[in-house]
């Protein structure tokens, strides 16, 4: 099989996320609430303040740009980009019903972007880095569009063994259909897990190194049924699977998936481990 192109990539990425727009709309407020202390990490990180020129790569619906934006304040800007404009719809649906004039959201590519040189006073990301096809570029673009002294503030995902959370379903469907090993070099929700790894193409982009480090948290269900739900909506890999699946699969495959996250219950929830690495550098200025 020919190995696609970035351009082959990027657009069936497009597509996926595209595809599961409405179902981040839906599980909106459960993920903020669960994942708002990975934005409060990233602005703190990005050492944002009143006034600043901020840029978010990946926005997807529109965090964690709408908090910078509450951080800067109508004295600064915020620009958001991400590749899915479905996505969007709902960050810039979001941004007017809180008032949020000063900032905007736009496709675009990641490794390719359209701003000018020394653009921003921050650059941050929430788990989009490790999917882009050209991972080098999009650092490079990072350190071009970054103002002298500018901070950049990126999470990715930590390793599997330290995300039940997000290894739990491939785990079960490995049982039930066979899946080809992930390759390492490519784009994928694991692929800057190890310590170093984003953090090296960061300096090589010509940045100082700040900080590499990971931190646990759980995400919490009220039950497994819950997350099951939850994975089916968002989830645009695991769908991809279960549209090859039999029937019979289907249902093996739920209830595999209900019965794994139920050794995670502690007391009347379900808690997954997720583990985040976030990295932090700074342009020479």
């Amino acid at each position: 099989m020919p190995i696609p192109t970035p351009k082959e990539v990027i657009e069936t990425q497009r597509q996926d996320w595209n595809r599961v727009a409405a179902g981040w709309d839906k599980w909106d407020h459960f993920f903020n609430r669960n994942m708002t202390f990975i934005n409060y990490r990233l602005v703190a990180d990005a050492r944002l303040r009143p006034g600043m020129r901020v840029l978010d790569l990946g926005s997807g619906t529109g965090y964690p740009a709408l908090l910078a934006a509450d951080i800067v304040g109508s004295e600064g800007t915020v620009e958001g980009i991400d590749l899915a404009e479905s996505m969007l719809v709902v960050a810039t649906r979001k941004a007017r019903a809180m008032g949020m004039k000063h900032v905007t959201f736009r496709t675009g590519d990641v490794a390719s972007l359209p701003f000018e040189e020394a653009s921003f006073d921050a650059v941050i990301s929430r788990f989009c880095l490790m999917f882009l096809p050209e991972i080098p570029k999009a650092a490079a673009e990072m350190s071009r569009v970054l103002k002298p002294g500018g901070y950049v503030a990126a999470a990715v995902w930590a390793s599997p063994d330290k995300n039940p959370y997000l290894r739990i379903s491939m785990d079960v469907m490995k049982t039930i259909t066979p899946l080809p090993p992930p390759d390492p070099e490519s784009p994928g929700i694991f692929r800057l897990a190890k310590a170093g790894d984003l953090a090296g193409m960061l300096e090589r982009a010509g940045l100082n190194l700040l900080s590499d480090d990971e931190f646990a948290a759980d995400v919490t269900f009220s039950t497994a049924e819950e997350f099951f739900r939850s994975l089916m909506d968002i989830a645009a890999p695991i769908q991809n699977l279960f549209a090859t699946l039999t029937p019979e699969q289907k249902t093996r495959a739920e209830r595999g998936i209900i019965d794994a996250v139920n050794g995670y219950r502690r007391d009347d929830r379900i808690a997954l481990p997720i583990t985040v690495r976030v990295v932090a550098a700074r342009k020479q200025g």
